[in-house]
């Protein structure tokens, strides 16, 4: 894979605008057309199914808009983010927090990643030399250079000391938007992120309200509805079809014959994407 330094006249311009513009910059890949729209998405190492589920299904929702998916190729929610970028025909940046030679590349699973990305027409971009190694200190610098392309961040999963949390301040200082999906208040995984909420980040359950802050116009409702339901997934297809009327949270989960926690993290994400509601402990089609 070839690396190549980028002359500073192709340096993207939102990252001379920051107050540490990179000297240098490398890259493995072309950068992606300036009329796309940049959004970063970050969040915890030790990602829960949730956030899992969260991540991939707003990803999807994003689906034919001009967006391409920033992230730093850590294993956990930035791979994830990649990874649905791809699936659905979005641009990915990758960020890593090493230099970009195969042997420097961090993690080192995720070397194949790397030429899926390139070959998917998005590429990898450090200002490290090729054969710097991962460091404690690399990754947060790598955190401004997320955070200062990208026209907002997407904040999914953090604890509450997190590098995650870095972006959201860099984006902060920056003037960039910072986009929380909320979680539970039992899960550890969400303390760094329902904090942010309460300091005034944007809560968000769905690509709509990521599309909305990234200034699109939505779809129609019914051609929104069009698109997810053509997009479900066999576990969802079970539900729709279980719902031919509404039905009692307690009998739909024993009628997917599933276990508990499986179920009611895929009630969950139907819920975020606005294809079932819950209204006098009874769930519907939306």
């Amino acid at each position: 894979m070839k690396i190549r330094k980028l002359l500073k006249k192709e340096f993207p311009k939102a990252l001379l605008e920051i107050p540490q513009p990179p000297e240098q910059l490398y890259i493995i890949g072309e950068l992606p057309k300036e009329n796309l729209i940049y959004l970063s998405v970050v969040g915890s190492r030790k990602f829960t199914s949730y956030g899992k589920d969260a991540c991939e299904k707003i990803i999807a929702g994003l689906k034919g808009y001009p967006i391409a998916i920033v992230s730093g190729f850590a294993i956990g929610i930035d791979t994830i983010a990649h990874k649905k970028a791809m699936q659905v025909g979005l641009t990915t940046l990758v960020f890593p927090g090493s230099g970009l030679s195969d042997e420097a590349i961090y993690p080192k699973t995720n070397v194949r990643l790397m030429r899926e990305v390139v070959e998917n027409g998005g590429c990898l971009i450090s200002e490290f030399e090729p054969d710097f190694k991962a460091t404690q200190w690399s990754f947060p610098m790598r955190n401004r250079l997320m955070a200062g392309i990208s026209k907002s961040v997407l904040i999914i999963e953090a604890e509450e000391k997190s590098g995650t949390l870095i972006t959201a301040r860099l984006a902060t200082e920056y003037n960039r938007d910072v986009l929380v999906v909320p979680g539970s208040i039992s899960s550890s995984n969400s303390k760094g992120t329902n904090k942010l909420i309460k300091q005034g980040a944007t809560p968000v359950t769905c690509a709509e309200d990521v599309l909305e802050a990234l200034g699109f116009e939505i779809k129609k409702d019914k051609e929104k509805q069009a698109t997810l339901f053509a997009d479900l997934s066999p576990e969802e297809k079970k539900v729709v079809d279980l719902l031919r009327e509404p039905v009692p949270r307690d009998d739909l989960i024993r009628a997917m014959k599933m276990p508990i926690p499986n179920a009611n993290a895929i009630l969950s994400i139907m819920e975020i994407k606005e294809l079932i509601k819950e209204e006098l402990g009874e769930i519907k089609l939306a």
